[in-house]
This record gives structure tokens, C-alpha cells and sequence, in this order.
């Protein structure tokens, strides 16, 4: 069996302010934007592994969510418990620098955790919550 990891979906509140986050932020490159609006599905990833996505997607935009669903989920991202990601880096305090730099919601600063990586927390313009790794 040969299956990797292609895309993973993140919600957005407002496609701009994501897309800014993801290109200026972390420099991800826009790999696709398509739709108008709110209504629009960005996919951005690392520039040098072009095999991994991201999908910024509008919240609860599928047929089958009901209104009772779609308000469950508005009220996680506005407490920021819905959506989050892993990612990693060699340069932990670096990236951390940048991210804070580039004025995202830091959550946790450079943390050297008990089981055993050592970590930062941010949240993105949506509230998703954006953990960074230190690769050793």
C-alpha cells in the first residue's frame, strides 16, 4: 500500500486574512483560489514539498451540515477549540520570531514539553490553533 498525507482542511472566517496569514506569515506559497467571497477554498503549502496541502475552506459549507451543526461549529472557532494543525520546523525560535513578528495570537511560547518535544502555539485569523515542532 503507497498512501501519504496530500491535504488536510482548515476552516476560515474571512479567505483574506487566512490567505495572508498562510502566504506572508508562514510563506506558504497559494497553490489554488478559487470562488468568490466567503465562499472560497485556498490551497497553500510549504514551497518545497509541493505534495503537501493545506485547504482553507469556508466552515460547514457542505449540504448535509445543519443549521444547529453549522452553529456548533462558529462558536468552536470563535473559542478556537474546532480546528488545528502540527507543524514543524529545525528553527523553532526563529519561526517563532516571524510567526510573532508577522502579529498572529501567540498561545504558547518556545516550551520544552514534559513528554519530550519542545514547542510554540499560535492561533490563525480563523482561531484555528497553529502548533510548531522543533524537528531534532
Amino acid at each position: 500500500m503507497d498512501i501519504t498525507i496530500h491535504t488536510t482542511a482548515l476552516p476560515h472566517v474571512d479567505p483574506d486574512a487566512s490567505l495572508a496569514f498562510y502566504r506572508d506569515v508562514l510563506g506558504f506559497e497559494v497553490r489554488t483560489d478559487v470562488g468568490q467571497g466567503a465562499m472560497r477554498w485556498i490551497t497553500v503549502g510549504p514551497v518545497d514539498q509541493p505534495g503537501t496541502s493545506i485547504l482553507l475552506a469556508p466552515p460547514a459549507a457542505d449540504p448535509g451540515v445543519t443549521e444547529d451543526e453549522r452553529r456548533t461549529i462558529a462558536e468552536m472557532m470563535a473559542k478556537g477549540t474546532y480546528g488545528w494543525i502540527l507543524l514543524a520546523t529545525r528553527d523553532l525560535d526563529g519561526t517563532f520570531e516571524k510567526v510573532q513578528a508577522g502579529d498572529a495570537e501567540v498561545v504558547q511560547e518556545p516550551t520544552e514539553q514534559p513528554y519530550g518535544v519542545r514547542d510554540c502555539a499560535f492561533r490563525d485569523p480563523a482561531g484555528n490553533l497553529i502548533r510548531i515542532q522543533e524537528l531534532r
